[in-house]
């Protein structure tokens, strides 16, 4: 949005932010994220070394979707570099969209390492536009001259596999299918009622470690197997998170009152106190004064933690709130 006033670019940021805030914040050099006051003193390649880091896990982490997500989320995600995210986006924008993950093997430069280290963090909705996908699929294969065996293997990329709609590792397919055949399911009822009440019955006959060891796979992958088998198509684990609450109504410092208490959430911890933000523009300061042992009862507080706080004074002129702990949870 090159054209728009930065205003209306800041304002578009913060919404999609709300959205998701790990697709809008990974575009954003991650030492520009805000990590502490003191980020400054490190030196600069390992610190950006050490938070690449963390971006990566986290976002492999949550994983992807290879229909819907952005350049900037591509290259986060292990055995992915800028290259081969951008000829990603150029397979999906050509195609149509994904079928499957082993179409990844087909871009160019996209070897099996690669596609090892990527797979089980990638997954595959309903390709955007799968009749028009198929169709331009086919016709070049039907003007493909290469052996028969080669088109055998191009004709299986139109295959759609529902495992790939699901975090379980590719190299992990046959496991899952063997454990469907023991419980009496197919791929069709993955995320499905009646998936998780026979995977639920199983259970109760075999706990996972027996699972395990019958189809000869690690505690691990068996319980990686299970969960990906139940999960609801399209289940994000960030669901499971609880997510930070304000109170209504509170979008400034005018909205705040003396002695009223107020939740919030610890964003930078310092030698003389806790930063928190309650829902307003500026950060609230709890000074180590302001920490009673009775409320503390011993714990160590960090970025993150959610904590209910007393408003002790607001100085608007110099835009600073004190605040006292009054709960953790």
């Amino acid at each position: 949005m090159p054209d728009l006033d930065p205003n209306v670019r800041s304002a578009v940021s913060i919404a999609r932010r709300l959205q998701d805030p790990l697709v809008e914040l990974v575009k954003n050099n991650p030492k520009n994220i805000g990590v502490g006051m003191y980020q400054h003193d490190m030196p600069e390649k390992l610190m950006k070394t050490a938070l690449d880091g963390v971006i990566e896990e986290c976002v492999s982490f949550v994983g992807i979707d290879l229909n819907v997500c952005n350049e900037s989320m591509l290259r986060r995600i292990a055995g992915l570099t800028t290259a081969r995210a951008k000829k990603i986006i150029e397979f999906r924008e050509q195609n149509g969209g994904f079928i499957n993950r082993e179409q990844l093997l087909q871009i160019k430069g996209f070897g099996k390492k690669s596609y090892e280290q990527c797979a089980g963090f990638v997954r595959i909705s309903d390709p955007i536009n799968s009749v028009s996908n198929t169709q331009e699929t086919k016709k070049a294969l039907s003007e493909n001259k290469g052996s028969k065996k080669t088109k055998q293997k191009k004709d299986k990329s139109l295959e759609v596999n529902p495992l790939d709609k699901t975090w379980i590792h590719p190299e992990s397919y046959t496991s899952a299918t063997a454990f469907l055949n023991m419980i009496g399911e197919d791929v069709e009822s993955i995320g499905l009622a009646q998936m998780r009440d026979k995977i639920n019955k199983a259970l109760k006959t075999k706990d996972v470690q027996t699972l395990a060891e019958d189809l000869d796979v690690g505690l691990p992958t068996m319980q990686l197997i299970i969960d990906g088998l139940k999960q609801p198509l399209g289940y994000d684990i960030r669901a499971e998170y609880e997510k930070p609450l304000f109170k209504v109504g509170i979008m400034s410092m005018d909205d705040l009152k003396c002695g009223c208490v107020y939740p919030g959430r610890i964003t930078n911890v310092t030698h003389f106190g806790c930063f928190v933000d309650i829902g307003v523009q500026k950060h609230g300061l709890i000074h180590t004064s302001r920490m009673p042992n009775h409320v503390l009862k011993g714990r160590e507080l960090g970025p993150g933690v959610k904590v209910e706080v007393r408003v002790l004074g607001i100085e608007k002129e110099r835009q600073r709130i004190q605040l006292q702990l009054e709960k953790l949870p």
